[in-house]
């Protein structure tokens, strides 16, 4: 059974984290990678204490411990040779994410998944070069990992029918919901999504409202439930920022340019909720000021 395989995660943060979380809450094996083994503690730390929150709400079948021992952590690939599936999750990088890659395909065996949680990167770009491209495929996973319900399973050019059915098992066995997109900057979500959080940031700049009233007409207008200024907060507007460079280089078309206080924001250090400072200020536990 699919349930029954290993899974490696690359990438500790709250993406790799809430991945390594799912998968283990949802019967995988899993080991949790970063570059440290403080970096891999604090990922532990933060896990175990969502699982205790979860059993307080009753909202685990499992008792947590039970679930603990279905995680490991590592600050090395050696555990990858014995994974069936390797899902990378570090940040936006390209040349950082195939570095990854490069290093793990002579490590993992020739029937092991190759996944990247990239966000907007080609998923054609990250396949090259490596052996058996056929296996490598998008696993766009929403934050925080837990609660989002949407897997968006990016197909490469090489992506076989294989690897697309296997992602899309493995998807509902992590009680997702899943989509299929193309490989295309941003792929569906962040294509629509990220526009409107730019285009918000314009508004902002150009005085057309205040960051309260951009927020309260988007919630209130569209009934979303979150306003675009206080989503960017939250995701980091170096992300944000990340995504339309990306978006902007790939298209090669100036609907795509980055606000430029955007970029102003980011190069200061204004990047939200994890700065406590960006478009609203936040405590230290991440509430509005």
């Amino acid at each position: 059974m699919l349930s029954s395989k290993t899974i490696f995660v690359v990438g500790s943060g709250s993406m790799g984290a809430g991945i390594a979380q799912v998968a283990a809450v949802s019967g995988f094996q899993v080991c949790l990678n970063d570059l440290t083994q403080a970096q891999v503690e604090k990922a532990k730390d933060r896990i175990d204490k969502n699982l205790d929150k979860l059993a307080a709400k009753e909202k685990l079948t499992e008792d947590p411990d039970v679930i603990r021992q279905r995680l490991s952590y590592t600050d090395s690939y050696e555990k990858a040779a014995e994974a069936d599936i390797v899902i990378e999750a570090i940040y936006e990088n390209l040349e950082a994410k195939k570095e990854i890659f490069r290093t793990l395909a002579p490590l993992v065996r020739e029937d092991t998944i190759l996944a990247s949680n990239t966000s907007s990167l080609s998923l054609t770009a990250l396949a090259a070069g490596i052996p058996h491209p056929e296996r490598f495929i998008g696993l766009h996973f929403f934050y925080p990992v837990p609660v989002m319900k949407l897997l968006e399973i990016v197909v490469s050019l090489y992506t076989s029918p294989e690897t697309i059915a296997f992602g899309k098992e493995l998807g509902n066995l992590l009680g997702k919901e899943v989509v299929v997109a193309k490989d295309s900057p941003g792929f569906i979500v962040n294509r629509a999504l990220v526009m409107m959080l730019n285009e918000a940031i314009f508004l902002y700049e150009e005085g057309v409202g205040t960051a309260e009233d951009i927020d309260k007409a988007m919630m209130l207008g569209c009934n979303h439930p979150i306003g675009p200024l206080s989503l960017a907060d939250m995701l980091g507007l170096d992300i944000v920022g990340a995504v339309m460079e990306t978006f902007y280089k790939g298209f090669a078309d100036s609907k795509y340019r980055p606000a430029p206080l955007l970029r102003k924001m980011t190069e200061a250090g204004l990047l939200g909720v994890k700065t406590r400072r960006g478009f609203y200020q936040y405590d230290e536990t991440g509430k509005k000021i």
